[in-house]
């Protein structure tokens, strides 16, 4: 069919639509996603349609230079184009996540063992008790109740010796299941007891959301390792090999840090800059990543030991990240668990 003379002014009016970035090029379901390039924006004879695999997508803001979209609840890592009454763009490439399990509580970041299983809480509300407390989840998603009666199950760490350990933040106490699932007292009286995370030595750190972090050490003495501002939620912990620990803890600021201790229970701002900072963990070369909003943005945030910090994979409710020895990484929101290609190595302590 031969062209129109309409028709061929609008192609040479207005040119087909480019993109040259998906920023983050990774997302959850849900999460916010940019495309950067060029005639993306709404024109005079039409908005743009943005369209992930074959699942069009809610746009939130449009402009020549750049459209921002939610990702589709259903779509699955594949191209994502804009279509416009000039044309169709050229095809990028978007990660999104694969949902492992779902009809959690994380508050938190999930727990990995070294066979890759992954363990997520199911928190509940403070002070009532929930049927399941944690759960285990394999590599291919089956998902199944690992261990009960831990009132508000927050904080998980394995331990050197491969034993999980989770916080009550209810109780203030610290609970070992061994693999069976069966829960054993560990300590108690340590506050609101959120966070927690082993070093190399066995050196249990637990992050009371009041203010202190508490190091509990192979024969179970309680020492106050550290203080710092308290938290509106949850203190988030990690070590690296140094043994240097790691807390991130929201607080009434939009404008957050994440602290370094050294092993002397010093304290200093590592990168302040973050909103409502969660879960936590540390790649192979020392780079962070944490669960953040970052320039009004949330995410997962990606920060250098330098202080370049950009969102890696868009989230809106994101809480934890854990980095599996199967080379995925392991989300969390508040209530599911997924995994993602996002290839990044997990620092390993021990």
């Amino acid at each position: 069919m031969p062209r129109t003379r309409i028709q061929s002014a609008r192609e040479e009016m207005t040119p087909e639509p480019r993109i040259d970035e998906v920023v983050p090029a990774a997302a959850l379901p849900l999460g916010e996603v940019e495309l950067v390039g060029a005639n993306l924006g709404p024109n005079a004879y039409g908005p743009p349609v943005v369209v992930v695999g074959t699942h069009p997508a809610q746009v939130l803001m449009s402009r020549p230079g750049r459209v921002a979209f939610r990702v589709p609840e259903n779509a699955a890592t594949g191209l994502v184009e804009v279509r416009t009454p000039a044309g169709v763009s050229n095809a990028a490439q978007l990660h999104i996540a694969r949902e492992l399990s779902s009809g959690l509580h994380p508050v938190t970041s999930p727990a990995v063992s070294r066979s890759g299983m992954i363990y997520a809480t199911i928190s509940g509300q403070r002070g009532k008790q929930t049927p399941v407390s944690v759960v285990r989840v394999s590599p291919d998603g089956r998902g199944t109740p690992f261990a009960t009666g831990i009132l508000n199950a927050t904080g998980l760490a394995f331990s050197p010796d491969g034993d999980l350990f989770v916080t009550s933040r209810a109780e203030g106490n610290v609970y070992r299941i061994d693999g069976a699932g069966e829960s054993t007292l560990y300590s108690e009286g340590m506050g609101v007891a959120t966070g927690a995370a082993f070093d190399s030595d066995g050196n249990l750190f637990v992050g009371d959301r009041s203010g202190t972090i508490f190091k509990i050490d192979p024969q179970r003495k309680i020492f106050v390792y550290a203080t710092l501002e308290p938290s509106v939620s949850a203190y988030h912990l990690a070590v690296d090999t140094a043994g240097t620990l790691f807390v991130a803890g929201p607080t009434l600021s939009s404008n957050d840090a994440i602290w370094a201790i050294n092993t002397h229970g010093e304290s200093r701002v590592w990168y302040r800059g973050l909103g409502r900072p969660q879960g936590l963990a540390i790649a192979s070369n020392g780079d962070i990543y944490v669960t953040a909003s970052l320039h009004g943005r949330r995410g997962l945030v990606h920060i250098t030991p330098g202080g370049d910090a950009n969102i890696v994979v868009a989230g809106v409710n994101l809480a934890g990240v854990a980095f599996s020895p199967l080379g995925t990484t392991i989300l969390a929101d508040n209530d599911a668990v997924y995994d993602l290609e996002l290839g990044v190595e997990g620092m390993s302590v021990f």
